[in-house]
């Protein structure tokens, strides 16, 4: 049946996620860093397309509002909400600019940025990593399992290991929880 099919391949993505000792490091290393970007007065930025966009969207929401319980909120956005911008600069420049453009003008050294592409090819990620890494801010990449042109460019890389778009963004959004999960707990800790 074709729902317990995609619901074991979801499964089996993050049971191979589990058993990758160095994914599950990065994990932790990812949430650690941007709790040192916080504590250090810094941002953290979030960006990608369609539903990596939408993921994007989703986990700068559960840093600045809350996720778990009621705390203070953390300062990160996805780059993509401002459609005035995004279109404005699509039309006169070139959508590949959208986010190494805004980069400029907002980021800041120790700012991190989660860009997110199931490829690792997508061309305004790519241009916003290179000009977040010329900027001496902390790049993390959620790609799929090649990583693609990303690789090379990420401090941190979660390279989900599938080839399958949905499988990989769901495991994306995983991550993302499990990465604000780390963060809202160290930052604000339960007594």
């Amino acid at each position: 049946m074709k729902i317990i099919q995609a619901l074991n391949n979801s499964i089996e993505v993050k049971q191979k996620i589990v058993a990758d000792s160095h994914l599950i490091e990065e994990i932790g290393d990812i949430a650690q860093a941007m709790v040192e970007a916080f504590c250090n007065a810094n941002k953290v930025y979030f960006c990608g397309n369609g539903g990596s966009a939408a993921d994007a969207q989703h986990l700068a929401a559960e840093l600045s509002g809350r996720f778990y319980y009621d705390r203070n909120p953390l300062p990160a956005e996805a780059l993509h909400v401002n459609t005035s911008y995004l279109t404005a600069v699509a039309n006169d420049y070139s959508y590949d600019e959208v986010y190494s453009r805004l980069i400029r003008g907002i980021g800041n050294e120790g700012d991190v940025l989660v860009a997110i592409s199931t490829s690792g090819n997508s061309t305004n990620i790519i241009r916003a990593l290179e000009t977040a890494q010329k900027m001496g801010m902390i790049t993390v990449g959620l790609t799929g399992e090649t990583g693609g042109k990303m690789r090379g460019l990420c401090d941190f890389l979660i390279n989900v290991p599938s080839t399958d778009t949905p499988r990989i963004q769901e495991a994306h959004i995983t991550v993302g929880h499990i990465i604000c999960e780390l963060v809202e707990s160290t930052m604000f800790p339960k007594s």
